[in-house]
């Protein structure tokens, strides 16, 4: 088995989407949603997050947001409260 095949499996969702308001995370138009993918890792997932930020930072109401899937299917795991 290969080095990132022995680390644990951590789903994480990195999308976004235009916000209503800047004051909540009420999106625009749910059809427009951009999911960038999913990840093996919350590193991986934060690297995909900043450069999709990075594209959309001259839009104040564009937001991508990282989601713990991993916690989502296994919320009873201990384990699942790293990030």
């Amino acid at each position: 088995m290969s080095a990132e095949g022995d680390k644990k499996q951590l789903l994480h969702l990195v999308f976004g989407g235009e916000l209503k308001t800047l004051g909540s995370v009420e999106f625009r138009d749910l059809d427009q949603l951009d999911i960038v993918g999913i990840y093996p890792d919350y590193e991986t997932a934060k690297r995909a997050w900043a450069a999709k930020a990075q594209q959309t930072v001259d839009n104040a109401h564009m937001r991508y947001f990282i989601v713990h899937m991993h916690r989502l299917l296994d919320p009873d795991n201990p384990e699942n409260t790293a990030a």
